[in-house]
């Protein structure tokens, strides 16, 4: 596997030319960097009309993901994200309104995108079984089938389906039925597989794309060795062209991307190809071993997809924040805390030192471990909805305590980030049983429409 981005910066790098274009900088090194971060100059390529370095590198990595198209995001997922929605709404061909059905655990970045294309959302909530949390909103496959056929019965079906997979808690939607289940109706299946980008390289592949989806987005920085802001776009085989799939991402997408993000993510392709499905392998192993031994010293986990543990810090007698002060106690800093669950994510370059640190550090909470407390109830749930999204992320704004909001209008999204999913939606009511939800997840103050709204 060849690295041409990698390549031609390290190159370009080392060539001594004079750089009378941005950056500012001009190669000097003062955080480290410099010499490699350059611009869309001559024989750089151009994101979003690649003909050389880019467009190879892209194609490399849509060959590893088995996808159509693979393009490169330089912002995360929330601009693969955004280009999702902008690329399904181009496929609608419906007169009335278009709007989207997705499972209510989605990512502000999602509801960020419904405010920019003026969408509106029909939200799935989660089952009576799902986790306390925000986090956590499975749908089985008969709720979204029974959803659609209601949508087809009154001649108003979706553009497209949205779901969160794997999600904050490390659950794996059933995306192989829900595929099936949108080709049935001819809608498309959108998948926010942020947390999943390695998934494609387990000894049984589980992502998205090779599930059945229409369209995924994989933050290549959250689970693979890239710099923070990598990701993909993944487009199925003939759903769209590459220039369909650039201009709707230019759309929302900076004008001046960064080349050491697309450097990192240029090498990680020879890194994927090479030696990663086996050093996958071998960590995935590795936590499987480290769950077996907090299940014989009776640390309560919950069942989640193979590089997280999710820890139970509820039945431990403790918040997760608690957990998660004592595990910082042995070095150990955790993803994800939030009223009852604590979140710990592995890679391949996680050292044995991290997982004895872990071991130590739970069977130590364990050992203290007090009376299992209960939180408020933080299950999504539907509230009064009052305007459009974009009607509330756009309209004037006033920021003001919790609990002097209820009653009023949400305008910005309220959130815990991480997780990043909205507490309530912009545009809903808020209700006084929401507020002590705000305040388990540490928000006191929230942006909420100017003036009462009938």
């Amino acid at each position: 596997m060849n690295t041409p981005i990698c390549d031609y910066v390290k190159e370009y790098s080392e060539r001594g030319t004079s750089r009378l274009h941005m950056p500012g900088h001009k190669g000097i090194i003062r955080l480290g960097p410099e010499p490699m971060d350059i611009t869309e100059i001559s024989g750089a390529d151009e994101l979003y009309f690649p003909e050389g370095i880019i467009l190879e590198s892209e194609q490399n990595a849509a060959r590893l993901f088995h996808s159509g198209i693979t393009a490169y995001s330089v912002e995360g997922s929330s601009h693969a994200i955004r280009s999702m929605i902008i690329l399904a709404r181009q496929k609608s061909e419906t007169h009335r309104r278009p709007y989207i059905l997705a499972a209510r655990n989605a990512h502000k970045a999602f509801l960020y995108a419904c405010a920019l294309t003026d969408t509106d959302v029909h939200w799935l909530y989660p089952s009576d079984s799902a986790e306390n949390s925000v986090s956590a909103c499975q749908i089985s496959a008969d709720a979204l089938s029974a959803a659609l056929e209601n949508a087809q019965a009154a001649n108003d079906l979706p553009f497209a389906v949205f779901i969160t997979s794997p999600d904050y808690l490390g659950h794996l939607a059933d995306l192989r039925a829900f595929a099936a289940i949108c080709r049935a109706y001819g809608v498309l299946l959108l998948v926010d597989n942020a947390h999943g980008a390695y998934l494609r390289f387990l000894t049984d592949p589980l992502h998205p794309m090779d599930l059945g989806a229409d369209m995924c987005s994989d933050s290549a920085h959250k689970t693979l060795p890239v710099l923070t802001g990598g990701a993909y776009l993944h487009v199925r085989e003939g759903l769209f062209t590459r220039p369909e799939v650039k201009a709707a991402m230019e759309v929302t997408g900076t004008t001046s991307p960064s080349y050491l993000i697309m450097a990192s993510l240029d090498l990680c392709n020879k890194y994927l190809a090479e030696e990663f499905p086996e050093a996958l392998k071998k960590t995935v192993f590795r936590v499987s071993t480290l769950k077996e031994e907090l299940k014989r010293a009776d640390v309560p986990f919950t069942d989640s997809e193979p590089l997280k543990l999710v820890i139970n810090a509820a039945a431990l007698g403790l918040t997760g924040s608690e957990l998660g002060e004592l595990l910082e106690k042995y070095q150990v800093e955790p993803e994800f805390c939030d009223a009852e669950y604590l979140v710990l994510m592995f890679t391949p370059d996680n050292t044995e030192e991290d997982y004895n640190r872990i071991e130590d550090a739970l069977k130590a909470a364990k050992q203290r471990c007090n009376e299992p407390i209960a939180a408020p109830s933080l299950k999504l749930r539907p509230l009064e909805k009052v305007l459009t999204i974009r009607e509330a992320v756009f309209a004037p704004h006033e920021t003001m305590p919790v609990r002097e909001a209820i009653g009023r209008v949400l305008g910005a999204p309220a959130v815990s980030c991480p997780p990043a999913v909205p507490i309530a939606v912009s545009g809903e009511r808020i209700p006084k049983e929401l507020i002590p939800v705000f305040e388990t997840y540490g928000i006191h103050y929230i942006s909420t429409v100017k003036g009462e709204i009938s």
